[in-house]
């Protein structure tokens, strides 16, 4: 595969990508190969919670999912931050059960999320995707074991270009999340910043990905 979309809401299906589909326990979709499925801070309803905790568990045992998630915390919604706290420490649980990759979504919110992480002793990898923030978040981040994906916003932020340098390069993937551009637009930028060919950045996230994954790409 030349190509890893490391998180996406849509399966375009292209035989050079593989797409790391983001899918939600009550929405399931049997037909996407590759997908990591969470409930969504956004979107916890307390009356579905044990129901879509106990999908997850079925679908993270089987091998087409790759990662939980997305999941996290975000301070800018109504959600009571507590009852996110309660729902995103029952999916790592899940997370460490099975030794699944965990897909961090957060806002404003990164230091509840490194503190859980020391708290509950995560020791499967977790990746705040959707970075847009500065790099003393992302040096923090990553002093703590983090990875961190990029796309939508690197394309759509030119001041990211010195934070998204300073990353280093076994520590992130690239991502289109919800947007329509290519892929490929999001890994030529990545390279340009990087001074890279677009060749050995896709080495770079190959390597990362069965550094993550522990299988290749």
């Amino acid at each position: 595969m030349e190509f890893f979309n490391f998180h996406t809401h849509q399966f375009t299906n292209q035989s050079n990508v593989l797409e790391l589909v983001n899918q939600y326990p009550n929405e399931f979709d049997d037909a996407i190969p590759f997908y990591s499925i969470g409930i969504h801070p956004w979107y916890i309803v307390e009356e579905r919670l044990e129901s879509g905790l106990k999908i997850i568990e079925e679908k993270v045992q089987t091998k087409n999912c790759l990662a939980i998630g997305e999941c996290g915390l975000d301070k800018r919604v109504e959600v009571p931050l507590d009852l996110q706290i309660a729902v995103f420490e029952r999916q790592l649980a899940l997370a460490e059960k099975y030794k699944k990759p965990v897909v961090i979504h957060c806002v404003a919110a990164f230091q509840e999320v490194i503190a859980i992480k020391k708290k509950m002793k995560i020791s499967v990898p977790m990746i705040v995707h959707g970075f847009s923030k500065n790099s003393q978040i992302a040096n923090q981040l990553i002093k703590e074991g983090f990875y961190i994906s990029i796309g939508k916003y690197l394309l759509r932020n030119p001041e990211l270009k010195t934070v998204f340098q300073e990353f280093p390069n076994n520590r992130f993937f690239l991502e289109t999340d919800t947007i329509d551009e290519n892929l490929e637009l999001v890994y030529q930028l990545a390279a340009d910043y990087k001074d890279l060919l677009v060749k050995d950045l896709q080495g770079i996230i190959s390597s990362n990905f069965k550094e993550v994954f522990g299988c290749e790409m």
